[in-house]
């Protein structure tokens, strides 16, 4: 690798570092950089998480930041509370609930210890059904004070009313289009990218491709329902499908009528090659194959992939 790439990657890598959400030093158990709470609410709740330290040994913490600076709140949440070492060493019985309310998201971390108690989806309750209703009424106060004491009620064992909708662990709004893996928005770029640019890639050929081109139609309708999920969530990617089986075979058997068509057709049948937009197109007896008349060539394609899970929410 020749230095100028080197210096560029080191540049970017220094960029990135620094656009990296700040993880703030554990001065208290409510640390509000974010400044959306009153006074009165972060001493209400310093007592009432110091008491239940003390009766439990349980250590929970609030911390609200101003950005996440691109980084998902997973990542950002688990970052903190391994950096804070919340809960004892023997137990691991350590809570976090952070909140970034510029990117109306917010996380409740739960230690290995508590797992048990606490589990992904009763964190996921407390956050659809007790903070973010709050949240959605600019309530941040109570919000966080509810969903605090949901917290402490659910880790003494106590009964606590939450919403019985089923959760996976990820609560968003329902009226959400995006709703799927919680990626920041330059990741989804560029996974777009990478995922339409193929599929829509084939799609294309199969548009102006006489005979294999139906082939390619449903050879790509598992792509299609799939790929897109990562990128635009699972209502995003349901329409978009949609609009790939009904608008590939209007689009075909539109294009199917234009002159070059019907001329690359006949070309096919007759001579056995074609030429359309600068490629030219060969049949044989498994269909059609492309190859460019200057300078030959191929396809190929490939894949991605996406993880997620926690109890985490928006607003």
């Amino acid at each position: 690798m020749s230095r100028s790439l080197l210096a560029a990657f080191a540049l970017v890598v220094t960029i990135g570092a620094y656009a990296a959400a700040d993880i703030p030093y554990l001065t208290g158990r409510v640390t509000d950089n974010a400044e959306i709470l009153n006074a009165e609410t972060r001493r209400e709740l310093t007592a009432l998480l110091a008491e239940h330290e003390r009766a439990s040994t349980n250590q929970v913490a609030v911390l609200t930041v101003k950005t996440l600076a691109g980084e998902s709140i997973e990542d950002y949440a688990n970052a903190v509370f391994r950096a804070w070492q919340l809960g004892r060493k023997d137990k691991n019985n350590g809570v976090l609930l952070v909140i970034a309310p510029q990117e109306r998201r917010l996380r409740i971390e739960v230690g290995y210890g508590l797992e048990g108690t606490l589990t992904d989806l009763i964190a996921g309750r407390i956050i659809q059904s007790i903070i973010t209703p709050r949240f959605k009424q600019g309530d941040y106060n109570g919000g966080v004070r509810d969903g605090v004491g949901a917290v402490l009620a659910t880790l003494r064992g106590e009964a606590v009313s939450l919403d019985e909708t089923p959760s996976t662990g990820t609560a968003k709004g329902s009226d959400n289009f995006f709703d799927g893996p919680d990626l920041p928005w330059p990741a989804r770029i560029l996974i777009g990218a990478f995922v339409f640019g193929i599929i829509g890639l084939f799609t294309a050929i199969g548009l102006v491709t006489p005979g294999a081109g139906w082939f390619l139609y449903f050879f790509l309708i598992p792509f299609w329902a799939m790929f897109p999920i990562v990128v635009l969530g699972t209502t995003g990617a349901l329409y978009l499908f949609g609009t790939y089986l009904i608008g590939f075979p209007i689009a075909k058997l539109f294009i199917a009528r234009s002159d070059w068509y019907r001329k690359a057709k006949h070309d096919l049948k007759t001579k056995g090659r074609a030429s359309v937009g600068g490629f030219t197109l060969g049949g044989g007896t498994g269909g059609s194959s492309w190859s460019s008349s200057s300078s030959g060539g191929g396809f190929s394609g490939g894949g991605g992939s996406s993880g997620g899970g926690g109890s985490s929410g928006s607003w």
